[in-house]
């Protein structure tokens, strides 16, 4: 199941290889596409969760998988702002609560929860009650374990999260804007050694989605940051760290990290979730991640049974689902799900760090945003790069976001006449040769990018400089790697414009508040702003601000519709394609408690051996 937590956003990127197609019409696209989709998702199967009950499996096993890239770290707080470290440390860690969203309703998991509001003073509390059964567990006991209690939930909300020296990045949600303007922060407070309470200064619509929070163990991170600060904590749990000596109160031990090759976990016997027969719904023993960034790596690794998942990229389906019965003795299954919720996009660099350059005057013009939406050939897109399994991103919610509406959807598609149209509206000039000029006689000409493990995206850049030359306008494609455009991006601002990705998509409204908010680390664009920098983001902020303080539904809706028409009129990101998604899982496993749809992704947190 997907859990919903508080930190809004990390940065990622899709790994996918690709073909090239020629060039259709619309009509033949449409024709191919059709064709294509039908024949591969007919030998696929379509199993998304639907709130079913889980069967009890047994213990026992090894579980075979890859991450794309080494940890950068072993520190929760580090591990903020990288997805794939992010995930690593994840399996040893749990969060309070999580969202069901087929009942849509929220489930305790570390920590039931209570919800107060006092109409009459217009605040609310939240008041988290812990599990009597969570410990700091150490693999083979190297350490006693250390029972989880209030105070490493305070600690970290306090000296952590608050502590903007430590750069977390759910430092801002922490505070509030009121209705006068001013601002408050939401505060904690620990009632016992098994309870506490966030206070919210106003009523908000989502308060266990702006406190759901994993967490790291106070009696270690306390004495490193009493010890040297913000510097003390960002430097413990390195990745020359010995892995056995981090604790875990998540489902497996990290007891084995060699650079390059493998991580190695071991099964958690304290972790708390059991199934109905009273054990844990933890079933593989082992889990043994190869290093391998390459995905024809792990495709190979796949079929010749080395791992047990494989997630095919567009060129590989057919080949994919045509050897489902040749992995070794078993075969495997090839599961399939709609379009995924979220989306890659094209962004455009308006810091004013980089005033004075000519790119950053036509960033900052919204009809040159919109021209290169118009720009952007998404039908070439998915016919080229994803094989015709995919569908244009032109809505800013996903369809599982209560407040969706489905006519509210991107204007600016594509179109050269209207791209051009748009330009000459802005005031850009375009000569005899059709070269379009702005109003100091520059080219427009402008560099876009992309991560060089990308190749799906490499292709899609492909398409957006062929587009654009059409329309008279140069573009320079620079590849680098992951961490550098992270460092781009987040800190040294120096890039003009990228495509890049977001994770996951916003079941509600709120998450992202580090994206679409001005004040935000990830409001990629223009981060960090001390005050909004335009008009339209000032309304942003406010229509955010407030609709996420309105607890019925129907009264809010007006504000998120804004809220949406106003980020689909100005263009600040361009998404591009929303792809299927396809997974592959070894028979060897039981398929009882697997599933697979856009939502939650693959749901195998309770597979088991089928003998």
């Amino acid at each position: 199941m997907k859990i919903i937590k508080i930190l809004p956003a990390v940065l990622f990127f899709f790994f996918f290889s690709c073909r090239k197609y020629p060039e259709m019409t619309l009509e033949e696209i449409e024709a191919y596409r059709a064709l294509s989709s039908d024949s591969i998702i007919s030998k696929t199967v379509n199993k998304p969760f639907r709130g079913e009950k889980w069967t009890c499996g047994s213990p026992g096993g090894v579980w075979h998988s890859t991450v794309s890239s080494d940890p950068k770290s072993f520190n929760y707080l580090i591990a903020e702002r990288d997805g794939e470290t992010a995930g690593i440390l994840q399996m040893t860690n749990d969060y309070l609560v999580d969202y069901d969203a087929v009942k849509k309703e929220w489930i305790p998991r570390l920590a039931s929860f209570e919800i107060l509001i006092d109409e009459h003073k217009g605040t609310l509390d939240v008041i988290y009650t812990l599990r009597d059964d969570i410990y700091w567990s150490f693999f083979n006991n190297i350490q006693p374990r250390v029972k989880v209690t209030s105070d490493d939930v305070v600690f970290w909300y306090n000296e952590i999260m608050g502590d903007e020296e430590c750069g977390s990045s759910s430092y801002n949600s922490r505070f509030m804007e009121m209705p006068d303007g001013s601002i408050k922060e939401i505060t904690i407070e620990k009632i016992n050694e098994r309870k506490f309470a966030f206070h919210f200064p106003r009523i908000v619509a989502e308060p266990l989605l702006s406190t759901n929070m994993d967490f790291g163990p106070e009696f270690l991170y306390r004495p490193a940051k009493e010890k040297g600060g913000a510097k003390g904590v960002k430097e413990i749990f390195t990745v020359a760290e010995d892995p056995k000596k981090i604790p875990s109160v998540g489902r497996y031990f990290l007891t084995e990290y060699v650079s390059g090759q493998r991580i190695v976990y071991q099964r958690n016997p304290d972790y708390w979730e059991k199934d109905e027969n009273g054990n844990s719904t933890v079933y593989p023993e082992k889990y043994i991640c190869q290093i391998a960034s390459d995905n024809n790596t792990r495709y190979l690794l796949f079929k010749q049974g080395k791992i047990e998942d494989f997630s095919p990229s567009p060129e590989m389906l057919e080949d994919i689902v045509n050897g489902a019965s040749n992995l070794q003795k078993e075969g495997y299954t090839v599961f399939s799900s709609g379009g995924s919720m979220s989306a890659s996009f094209w962004t455009f660099n308006q810091n004013p760090k980089n005033k004075g350059n000519p790119y950053y005057e036509w960033f900052t013009k919204k009809e040159f945003r919109q021209a290169m939406s118009c720009l952007l050939n998404r039908e070439r897109i998915i016919n080229q790069t994803y094989r015709g399994l995919g569908e244009a991103k032109y809505t800013f919610f996903p369809q599982s976001n209560k407040f969706y509406n489905e006519e509210i959807i991107l204007q600016y598609r594509y179109s050269q006449e209207k791209a051009r149209s748009l330009l000459l509206q802005a005031g850009f000039v375009q000569d005899s040769s059709g070269i379009f000029f702005d109003w100091n006689g520059n080219p427009v000409e402008f560099d876009l990018t992309i991560a060089s493990s990308n190749p799906v995206v490499s292709d899609i850049s492909q398409i957006i400089t062929d587009e654009c030359k059409k329309a008279g306008i140069k573009i320079n494609v620079r590849q680098t790697d992951f961490q550098k455009l992270v460092e781009l991006l987040t800190s040294t601002y120096d890039w003009q414009s990228a495509i890049i990705g977001l994770s996951g998509g916003s079941v509600f409204p709120t998450q992202g508040s580090n994206v679409w908010l001005s004040g935000g680390n990830l409001h990629v664009w223009n981060p960090l702003q001390k005050t909004p920098a335009t008009d339209w983001e000032a309304r942003v902020d406010y229509l955010y601000g407030e609709a996420s303080c309105i607890t019925d539904s129907k009264k809010a809706k007006p504000y998120w519709d804004e809220y949406q028409r106003i980020i689909l009129e100005q263009c600040p990101v361009v998404y591009l394609v929303r792809g299927r998604g396809f997974y592959a899982l070894n028979n060897r496993w039981d398929l009882s408690n697997v599933y697979f749809d856009n939502i939650n992704g693959a749901e195998i947190s309770k597979v088991f051996l089928k003998n």
